[in-house]
């Protein structure tokens, strides 16, 4: 048989057996005197097990092993391994499926910055997100972004702390009068005195558990800048101080613990 003919009969195509001897995986037969290819059954039959071999989904390394006559592993054991290697896969798929399915039964609470988890859905429903308040879209934003890269415990802890906060009397509203405040100052200059009202009124929305343990934050960090730079200068500026204003009160704080606890 020429290679088109052995291609053809056994299914694959002509650069699929030129693939395969490259490899090595399919012996290349001896050439007539005209130069040609003469492929015999045997090599059908290689080629056809290499099919069967790579239709299950081993790949061909692993093929090369079952090939091998030697000291290649035997085929109860590369396919006790693939078949292994596809359960996990199921139960990923499966998993997946049940997060899409848990979204889609409550597809009309869907946030926009979805998909989000279930508990970050029930938060974004408790939190004040006036549709016309660009600031309140920033926050959900961060929340999802904080949400994607956050380890689960340090993200659990996150929503535990701001469903309180949210939960405390007067804390929603707290919440938009800070989106007020922060949205009026999208074009003013960051001199402008509404700068240090904001900031105030951020700063005491802000649970102090939310600060590192080493309370200090560093403004130069390559994540805050690129944090103050999505907003305008003045929003950046107030956020800024606010920050600052949760700082120094948690030193002092921690301050005036120290010297209650001195003899």
């Amino acid at each position: 048989m020429r290679i088109g003919e052995l291609a053809t009969a056994v299914g694959v195509t002509t650069r699929t057996v030129r693939h395969y001897h490259h490899l090595g995986l399919l012996p290349e037969p001896e050439r007539l005197s005209n130069g040609y290819r003469n492929y015999t059954l045997r090599h059908a039959v290689v080629l056809a097990r290499i099919r069967r071999l790579t239709e299950l989904g081993l790949g061909l390394t692993e093929v090369r092993d079952v090939l091998a006559d030697d000291a290649g592993r035997d085929l109860a054991e590369v396919l006790t391994e693939l078949d292994e290697d596809l359960a996990r896969q199921e139960a990923a798929i499966r998993d997946r499926r049940a997060r899409l399915r848990a979204l889609l039964d409550s597809a009309e609470e869907l946030p926009a910055e979805g998909p989000v988890s279930p508990e970050l859905t029930a938060l974004f429903a408790e939190m004040a997100h006036p549709a016309d308040s660009p600031m309140a879209a920033k926050d959900r934003e961060l929340l999802a972004l904080i949400e994607t890269t956050a380890h689960p415990e340090e993200r659990a802890r996150l929503m535990g702390l701001l469903g309180s906060a949210l939960a405390t009397p007067g804390g929603v509203e707290q919440a938009l009068a800070v989106y007020a405040l922060l949205d009026a100052l999208a074009d003013s200059p960051t001199d402008d005195p509404r700068v240090d009202e904001a900031a105030r009124a951020l700063a005491d929305c802000i649970p102090r558990e939310l600060l590192p343990d080493d309370i200090g934050i560093d403004h130069d960090d390559s994540f805050l800048r690129a944090f103050y730079a999505d907003f305008a200068p003045a929003q950046a500026e107030a956020i800024r101080r606010a920050l600052r204003i949760v700082t120094e009160e948690a030193e002092e704080a921690e301050e005036a613990e120290e010297e209650e606890g001195r003899p």
